[in-house]
Protein backbone atom coordinates (compact mmCIF):
# COMPACT_ATOMS: atom_id res chain seq x y z
CA UNK A 1 0.00 0.00 0.00
CA UNK A 2 1.46 3.42 -0.67
CA UNK A 3 1.26 4.83 2.43
CA UNK A 4 2.33 2.34 4.40
CA UNK A 5 6.61 3.05 4.44
CA UNK A 6 5.98 6.55 4.64
CA UNK A 7 8.63 7.43 7.24
CA UNK A 8 8.17 9.44 10.64
CA UNK A 9 8.74 13.11 10.11
CA UNK A 10 10.84 15.02 12.44
CA UNK A 11 9.57 17.82 14.89
CA UNK A 12 11.74 21.39 14.05
CA UNK A 13 12.94 20.30 17.33
CA UNK A 14 14.18 17.46 16.64
CA UNK A 15 15.60 18.54 13.42
CA UNK A 16 17.71 21.57 14.79
CA UNK A 17 18.79 19.61 17.74
CA UNK A 18 19.83 16.69 14.74
CA UNK A 19 22.28 19.53 12.68
CA UNK A 20 23.61 21.19 15.62
CA UNK A 21 25.01 18.48 17.03
CA UNK A 22 26.46 16.70 13.88
CA UNK A 23 27.67 19.99 13.29
CA UNK A 24 29.88 20.43 16.67
CA UNK A 25 30.80 17.24 16.18
CA UNK A 26 31.99 17.84 12.70
CA UNK A 27 33.97 21.10 14.11
CA UNK A 28 35.69 19.09 16.52
CA UNK A 29 37.51 16.98 13.90
CA UNK A 30 38.94 20.21 12.62
CA UNK A 31 40.83 23.53 13.38
CA UNK A 32 40.38 27.12 12.78
CA UNK A 33 38.76 28.63 9.75
CA UNK A 34 37.77 25.13 8.50
CA UNK A 35 36.06 24.23 11.74
CA UNK A 36 33.51 26.75 11.23
CA UNK A 37 33.31 25.56 7.26
CA UNK A 38 32.55 22.36 8.09
CA UNK A 39 30.30 22.93 11.27
CA UNK A 40 28.39 25.42 8.71
CA UNK A 41 28.13 22.61 5.88
CA UNK A 42 27.43 20.20 7.94
CA UNK A 43 24.41 21.92 9.79
CA UNK A 44 22.93 23.50 6.74
CA UNK A 45 23.25 19.70 4.41
CA UNK A 46 21.38 17.97 7.36
CA UNK A 47 18.85 20.31 7.52
CA UNK A 48 18.46 20.65 3.65
CA UNK A 49 18.21 16.74 3.41
CA UNK A 50 15.85 15.97 6.37
CA UNK A 51 13.76 18.26 4.80
CA UNK A 52 13.63 17.15 0.96
CA UNK A 53 13.73 13.93 2.47
CA UNK A 54 10.31 14.49 3.85
CA UNK A 55 9.08 15.96 0.64
CA UNK A 56 10.26 13.07 -1.60
CA UNK A 57 8.63 10.08 0.62
CA UNK A 58 5.29 11.40 -0.36
CA UNK A 59 3.78 10.45 -3.65
CA UNK A 60 3.60 13.28 -5.92
CA UNK A 61 -0.99 13.57 -5.37
CA UNK A 62 -0.79 15.62 -9.32
CA UNK A 63 -0.13 11.83 -11.08
CA UNK A 64 -2.68 9.07 -11.05
CA UNK A 65 0.03 6.69 -11.78
CA UNK A 66 1.64 7.62 -8.08
CA UNK A 67 -1.76 7.59 -6.81
CA UNK A 68 -4.68 6.07 -7.71
CA UNK A 69 -8.43 8.01 -7.21
CA UNK A 70 -9.26 5.58 -4.47
CA UNK A 71 -6.26 6.19 -2.56
CA UNK A 72 -6.45 10.25 -2.96
CA UNK A 73 -10.07 10.06 -2.41
CA UNK A 74 -9.59 8.20 0.89
CA UNK A 75 -6.28 10.43 1.66
CA UNK A 76 -8.38 13.59 0.99
CA UNK A 77 -11.00 12.48 3.42
CA UNK A 78 -8.98 11.53 6.12
CA UNK A 79 -6.10 13.73 6.14
CA UNK A 80 -6.72 17.06 8.11
CA UNK A 81 -3.62 18.77 8.32
CA UNK A 82 -4.87 22.20 9.78
CA UNK A 83 -7.23 20.64 12.06
CA UNK A 84 -9.74 23.62 11.98
CA UNK A 85 -10.10 25.67 9.22
CA UNK A 86 -9.86 29.72 9.00
CA UNK A 87 -12.59 32.15 9.54
CA UNK A 88 -15.18 32.26 6.50
CA UNK A 89 -13.30 28.93 5.19
CA UNK A 90 -15.87 26.25 6.34
CA UNK A 91 -17.68 24.36 3.91
CA UNK A 92 -16.90 24.14 0.21
CA UNK A 93 -14.91 26.89 0.90
CA UNK A 94 -12.25 25.25 2.92
CA UNK A 95 -9.28 23.66 1.25
CA UNK A 96 -9.24 19.97 0.67
CA UNK A 97 -7.00 17.60 2.77
CA UNK A 98 -4.65 16.73 0.16
CA UNK A 99 -4.38 20.23 -0.75
CA UNK A 100 -3.67 21.56 2.50
CA UNK A 101 -1.42 18.75 2.42
CA UNK A 102 0.27 19.45 -0.50
CA UNK A 103 0.63 23.07 1.01
CA UNK A 104 2.56 22.10 4.03
CA UNK A 105 4.93 19.82 1.69
CA UNK A 106 5.23 22.83 -0.74
CA UNK A 107 6.48 24.83 2.48
CA UNK A 108 8.98 22.21 3.30
CA UNK A 109 10.32 22.64 0.11
CA UNK A 110 10.91 26.41 0.21
CA UNK A 111 12.38 25.27 3.72
CA UNK A 112 14.79 22.87 2.15
CA UNK A 113 15.86 25.27 -1.02
CA UNK A 114 16.10 28.19 2.21
CA UNK A 115 18.92 26.01 4.04
CA UNK A 116 20.92 25.65 0.69
CA UNK A 117 20.86 29.17 0.06
CA UNK A 118 22.27 29.85 3.41
CA UNK A 119 24.80 27.37 3.36
CA UNK A 120 25.99 29.08 -0.50
CA UNK A 121 25.89 33.05 1.24
CA UNK A 122 28.01 32.09 4.31
CA UNK A 123 30.02 29.68 3.00
CA UNK A 124 30.90 33.10 0.25
CA UNK A 125 31.73 34.62 3.90
CA UNK A 126 33.85 32.31 5.59
CA UNK A 127 35.85 32.11 2.58
CA UNK A 128 37.49 35.50 3.07
CA UNK A 129 37.74 36.48 6.97
CA UNK A 130 39.59 35.66 9.93
CA UNK A 131 38.67 32.84 12.31
CA UNK A 132 36.97 35.13 14.89
CA UNK A 133 34.57 36.88 12.03
CA UNK A 134 34.26 33.19 10.85
CA UNK A 135 32.91 31.91 13.94
CA UNK A 136 30.22 35.16 13.95
CA UNK A 137 29.07 34.27 10.66
CA UNK A 138 28.66 30.57 11.31
CA UNK A 139 26.86 31.64 14.31
CA UNK A 140 24.80 33.88 12.18
CA UNK A 141 24.19 31.34 9.71
CA UNK A 142 23.10 28.53 12.65
CA UNK A 143 20.23 31.21 14.01
CA UNK A 144 18.87 31.61 10.37
CA UNK A 145 18.62 27.81 9.61
CA UNK A 146 17.13 27.47 12.93
CA UNK A 147 14.31 30.32 12.15
CA UNK A 148 13.92 28.34 8.73
CA UNK A 149 13.33 25.43 10.13
CA UNK A 150 10.63 26.61 13.13
CA UNK A 151 9.00 29.01 10.37
CA UNK A 152 7.80 24.68 9.06
CA UNK A 153 7.25 23.14 12.49
CA UNK A 154 3.39 23.40 11.94
CA UNK A 155 4.31 21.59 8.46
CA UNK A 156 6.43 19.23 9.88
CA UNK A 157 3.71 18.36 12.96
CA UNK A 158 1.06 18.03 10.19
CA UNK A 159 2.59 16.20 7.77
CA UNK A 160 3.33 13.66 10.63
CA UNK A 161 -0.07 13.40 11.72
CA UNK A 162 -1.31 12.60 8.01
CA UNK A 163 1.34 10.29 7.42
CA UNK A 164 0.06 8.40 10.82
CA UNK A 165 -3.31 8.45 9.69
CA UNK A 166 -2.87 6.62 6.39
CA UNK A 167 -0.13 4.55 6.81
CA UNK A 168 -2.32 1.66 8.64
CA UNK A 169 -4.90 1.95 6.17
CA UNK A 170 -6.24 -1.92 5.11
CA UNK A 171 -4.63 -3.30 2.26
CA UNK A 172 -7.12 -2.95 -0.35
CA UNK A 173 -5.77 -3.31 -3.98
CA UNK A 174 -7.62 -0.87 -6.91
CA UNK A 175 -6.58 -2.74 -9.58
CA UNK A 176 -7.90 -5.83 -8.87
CA UNK A 177 -11.57 -6.46 -9.88
CA UNK A 178 -13.81 -5.85 -7.01
CA UNK A 179 -16.99 -6.55 -5.94
CA UNK A 180 -18.66 -4.29 -3.45
CA UNK A 181 -21.44 -5.67 -0.77
CA UNK A 182 -23.79 -2.69 0.38
CA UNK A 183 -26.98 -3.12 2.44
CA UNK A 184 -28.81 -2.41 5.76
CA UNK A 185 -26.77 -3.87 9.24
CA UNK A 186 -27.24 -7.34 9.62
CA UNK A 187 -29.10 -7.94 5.86
CA UNK A 188 -26.23 -10.86 5.71
CA UNK A 189 -23.67 -9.16 3.80
CA UNK A 190 -20.21 -10.31 6.15
CA UNK A 191 -22.23 -13.86 5.66
CA UNK A 192 -21.69 -13.58 2.17
CA UNK A 193 -18.77 -12.23 2.00
CA UNK A 194 -17.04 -15.10 4.33
CA UNK A 195 -18.82 -17.86 2.71
CA UNK A 196 -17.60 -17.16 -0.77
CA UNK A 197 -14.19 -16.62 0.01
CA UNK A 198 -14.37 -19.88 2.18
CA UNK A 199 -12.81 -18.04 4.82
CA UNK A 200 -13.84 -15.11 7.55
CA UNK A 201 -12.73 -12.31 5.57
CA UNK A 202 -9.94 -9.80 6.57
CA UNK A 203 -11.12 -7.03 8.87
CA UNK A 204 -9.52 -3.80 9.88
CA UNK A 205 -10.81 -0.37 10.62
CA UNK A 206 -10.66 3.11 8.70
CA UNK A 207 -10.30 6.26 10.30
CA UNK A 208 -14.27 7.15 9.12
CA UNK A 209 -16.30 4.39 10.57
CA UNK A 210 -15.99 2.76 14.28
CA UNK A 211 -16.99 -1.03 12.34
CA UNK A 212 -14.24 -2.97 10.63
CA UNK A 213 -14.36 -3.19 7.02
CA UNK A 214 -14.56 -6.44 5.57
CA UNK A 215 -11.91 -7.44 2.70
CA UNK A 216 -11.67 -10.97 0.93
CA UNK A 217 -10.87 -12.31 -1.95
CA UNK A 218 -11.91 -15.29 -4.19
CA UNK A 219 -10.43 -16.90 -7.41
CA UNK A 220 -12.26 -17.13 -10.84
CA UNK A 221 -10.83 -18.81 -13.68
CA UNK A 222 -7.19 -18.03 -12.03
CA UNK A 223 -8.05 -14.63 -11.21
CA UNK A 224 -7.71 -13.10 -8.08
CA UNK A 225 -11.21 -10.96 -7.46
CA UNK A 226 -11.52 -9.20 -4.05
CA UNK A 227 -15.29 -8.49 -2.16
CA UNK A 228 -15.46 -5.61 -0.12
CA UNK A 229 -17.65 -4.85 3.18
CA UNK A 230 -17.97 -1.35 3.81
CA UNK A 231 -20.01 -0.88 7.71
CA UNK A 232 -20.72 2.42 8.32
CA UNK A 233 -20.95 3.86 4.53
CA UNK A 234 -23.41 1.90 2.08
CA UNK A 235 -25.64 0.78 5.12
CA UNK A 236 -27.80 3.79 5.67
CA UNK A 237 -29.42 6.52 3.14
CA UNK A 238 -27.04 9.11 2.18
CA UNK A 239 -28.76 11.95 4.00
CA UNK A 240 -27.18 10.66 7.49
CA UNK A 241 -24.07 10.33 6.34
CA UNK A 242 -21.24 13.20 7.71
CA UNK A 243 -19.18 14.64 5.14
CA UNK A 244 -16.20 12.50 5.52
CA UNK A 245 -18.19 9.23 4.86
CA UNK A 246 -19.83 10.57 2.13
CA UNK A 247 -15.95 11.64 0.44
CA UNK A 248 -15.32 7.97 1.66
CA UNK A 249 -18.45 6.41 -0.40
CA UNK A 250 -16.59 8.77 -3.23
CA UNK A 251 -13.46 6.78 -3.12
CA UNK A 252 -15.22 3.77 -3.08
CA UNK A 253 -17.01 5.05 -6.90
CA UNK A 254 -13.16 4.56 -7.89
CA UNK A 255 -12.79 0.75 -6.03
CA UNK A 256 -16.15 -1.18 -7.29
CA UNK A 257 -16.35 -3.08 -10.46
CA UNK A 258 -19.71 -4.27 -9.39
CA UNK A 259 -22.00 -3.67 -6.49
CA UNK A 260 -24.60 -6.19 -4.87
CA UNK A 261 -27.32 -4.47 -2.82
CA UNK A 262 -28.29 -6.71 0.11
CA UNK A 263 -32.16 -6.89 1.04
CA UNK A 264 -33.36 -8.57 3.99
CA UNK A 265 -37.52 -9.61 3.06
CA UNK A 266 -38.26 -11.62 6.37
CA UNK A 267 -37.48 -8.04 8.14
CA UNK A 268 -35.49 -9.82 10.60
CA UNK A 269 -32.72 -7.19 10.16
CA UNK A 270 -34.74 -4.47 11.88
CA UNK A 271 -35.25 -2.20 8.99
CA UNK A 272 -38.76 -1.63 6.94
CA UNK A 273 -38.28 -3.56 3.46
CA UNK A 274 -39.30 -0.19 2.17
CA UNK A 275 -36.36 1.91 3.58
CA UNK A 276 -33.93 -0.86 2.19
CA UNK A 277 -35.61 -0.20 -1.08
CA UNK A 278 -34.99 3.46 -0.67
CA UNK A 279 -31.47 2.93 -0.24
CA UNK A 280 -31.08 0.36 -2.66
CA UNK A 281 -32.45 3.12 -5.56
CA UNK A 282 -30.20 5.47 -4.02
CA UNK A 283 -27.19 2.86 -4.40
CA UNK A 284 -28.49 2.30 -7.96
CA UNK A 285 -28.70 6.38 -8.56
CA UNK A 286 -25.34 6.94 -7.45
CA UNK A 287 -23.46 3.77 -8.97
CA UNK A 288 -25.03 3.12 -12.26
CA UNK A 289 -24.35 6.25 -14.10
CA UNK A 290 -20.46 5.56 -13.36
CA UNK A 291 -21.41 2.22 -15.74
CA UNK A 292 -21.44 0.31 -12.50
CA UNK A 293 -23.52 -3.05 -12.28
CA UNK A 294 -25.91 -2.67 -9.50
CA UNK A 295 -27.82 -6.21 -8.49
CA UNK A 296 -30.22 -6.33 -5.76
CA UNK A 297 -29.80 -9.67 -3.79
CA UNK A 298 -33.20 -10.66 -1.82
CA UNK A 299 -31.05 -12.83 0.98
CA UNK A 300 -32.74 -15.22 3.51
CA UNK A 301 -35.25 -16.79 0.98
CA UNK A 302 -35.61 -19.69 3.08
CA UNK A 303 -37.64 -17.44 5.72
CA UNK A 304 -39.31 -15.23 3.12
CA UNK A 305 -42.64 -15.33 0.59
CA UNK A 306 -40.92 -14.63 -2.60
CA UNK A 307 -44.62 -14.20 -3.72
CA UNK A 308 -45.14 -11.22 -1.08
CA UNK A 309 -42.45 -9.10 -2.28
CA UNK A 310 -43.69 -5.82 -3.65
CA UNK A 311 -43.69 -5.24 -7.54
CA UNK A 312 -40.78 -2.30 -7.50
CA UNK A 313 -38.19 -4.39 -5.29
CA UNK A 314 -36.68 -5.33 -8.60
CA UNK A 315 -34.81 -8.35 -7.25
CA UNK A 316 -32.38 -9.49 -9.64
CA UNK A 317 -31.74 -12.92 -7.23
CA UNK A 318 -33.04 -14.47 -3.99
CA UNK A 319 -30.31 -16.00 -2.22
CA UNK A 320 -30.11 -18.16 2.03
CA UNK A 321 -26.32 -17.70 2.61
CA UNK A 322 -27.74 -19.84 5.46
CA UNK A 323 -28.72 -22.62 3.27
CA UNK A 324 -26.08 -21.69 0.44
CA UNK A 325 -29.50 -21.30 -2.29
CA UNK A 326 -27.46 -19.46 -5.01
CA UNK A 327 -24.94 -17.73 -3.48
CA UNK A 328 -22.59 -19.47 -6.02
CA UNK A 329 -25.15 -18.07 -8.77
CA UNK A 330 -24.80 -14.57 -7.11
CA UNK A 331 -21.01 -14.41 -7.40
CA UNK A 332 -20.69 -16.10 -10.84
CA UNK A 333 -23.32 -12.85 -11.95
CA UNK A 334 -21.08 -10.57 -10.15
CA UNK A 335 -18.06 -11.86 -12.09
CA UNK A 336 -19.77 -12.05 -15.36
CA UNK A 337 -20.39 -8.27 -15.06
CA UNK A 338 -17.16 -7.06 -14.42
CA UNK A 339 -15.81 -9.26 -17.39
CA UNK A 340 -12.13 -8.52 -16.13
CA UNK A 341 -9.54 -10.10 -19.03
CA UNK A 342 -6.42 -10.20 -17.48
CA UNK A 343 -3.31 -8.50 -19.81
CA UNK A 344 -1.71 -11.69 -21.38
CA UNK A 345 1.86 -10.78 -22.41
CA UNK A 346 3.13 -10.55 -25.40
CA UNK A 347 3.35 -13.52 -27.94
CA UNK A 348 5.53 -13.61 -30.90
Amino acid sequence: MIFEDLPTTPTSEELIDKAFSRASRAGRARQGLEAQQSMLQTAANIVSDNLENVVTSWPDFEYEDDVHPFYYELADAIVDVSGSHPEGTEGADAPSGVDELRQSLSRVTWASRKADEIRDEYNAKLRKTDVDTARKHRKQAFARLADVVEQVDDDLRAINDARNALRDLPEIDPDEPTVVVAGYPNVGKSSFVNAVTRARGETASYPFTTKGVGVGHFEHEHVRHQIVDTPGLLDRPPEERNEIESQAVSAIEHLADCVLVFLDPSGECGYPLESQLELRDAIVERFEPLEIPVFTVANKADRFDADNLPADADVNYRTSVETGENVEAVLEAAVEAIGFEPELPFEG
